[in-house]
């Protein structure tokens, strides 16, 4: 039987691929292991890949790769959100998945692969989640839920109650959570781009939401937020600010700049409490470090 591959370079990649023949379908499975959801699919792919022969050559290929590790090959496959799962044949782009509906990514594999799964008891595919950006169609929180009767929409109400509901636990998908316009290896926005080095630069580890891939994310968590741009930058659970409040904690001289300028009042108060606690508390993210020294036993 066929084996979910897990692929740890671009070198790796290039090499696996090009070893394949012209006629093998390829799934490849982008994943970031802060996203919930990926771990749901994973398991899917993992049961579908057994039920594939391993034939000689390979007819399928299931191939793992680490969405934020590996950004130049996410990047080329213009990978927005995870899990993402694009479906290739002799290079060419046959249809990409974006989400964790399991049935659709079945279905998409078995009408590529030309026939169904090799003979025996079909794989368990449990039921899709839904705390992914929505994959199809100009889709709203007003819209009823799956199996919810025809004309029965949600209120206004109900509906930015659910939004907020999915915010809370978006907001804390990983300990740091950046919301941009883009991915960090394609960001959208200079803003953006300008944050993610920032990050980069510091070696912090940071989950990433595309809120261009996600119309009701993107208005809703500007109420949620009480902040009305993006970037957003969140650690454990609780909003840091924008790209010029994250500036702050880390390059001392921004304050500066914005003490000079008599208008920016409010952000001068916002600026002197950020100080404090800069001075106060110098290692400020360095628990999300890679590069973080290990705590004495």
């Amino acid at each position: 039987m066929s084996t979910l591959i897990e692929i740890s370079s671009e070198a790796e990649f290039d090499s696996h691929i090009k070893s394949l023949p012209s006629t093998t379908l390829s799934i490849l499975y982008f994943h970031a292991p802060w996203a919930a959801p990926c771990a749901q699919m994973r398991t899917v792919l993992a049961a579908l890949a057994s039920q594939y022969p391993a034939t000689q050559p390979p007819t399928t290929s299931f191939i793992s790769i680490n969405a934020e590790e590996l950004p130049d090959i996410s990047e080329t496959y213009e990978v927005t959100a995870v899990p993402f799962v694009v479906l290739t044949r002799d290079g060419k782009i046959l249809e990409s998945i974006s989400g964790s509906d399991a049935v659709r990514v079945r279905e998409a594999i078995e009408r590529h692969a030309g026939s169904k799964a090799s003979a025996g008891a079909p794989a368990t595919i449990p039921p899709p989640l839904a705390a992914v950006p929505r994959e199809t169609g100009p889709t709203t929180a007003t819209q009823p839920p799956a199996g919810a009767a025809n004309g029965d929409a949600l209120t206004p109400e109900q509906s930015k109650e659910a939004l907020f509901a999915r915010l809370r636990e978006l907001v804390k998908a990983a300990p740091v959570m950046l919301f941009m316009k883009g991915t960090p290896s394609a960001p959208q926005c200079g803003f953006s781009r300008q944050l993610v080095a920032i990050l980069r630069e510091r070696s912090v580890k940071y989950g990433f939401f595309n809120i261009l891939a996600d119309e009701d994310v993107r208005q809703g968590l500007k109420e949620f937020a009480d902040w009305p741009t993006f970037p957003q930058l969140w650690v454990g659970g609780e909003l840091v600010g924008g790209l010029d409040i994250v500036s702050l904690y880390f390059l001392f001289f921004f304050f500066l700049c914005l003490v000079s300028l008599p208008w920016l009042n409010g952000l001068v108060l916002i600026g002197e409490q950020v100080k404090d606690e800069i001075e106060n508390d110098p290692d400020f993210l360095r628990e999300h470090s890679v590069n973080k020294a290990p705590v004495a036993a």
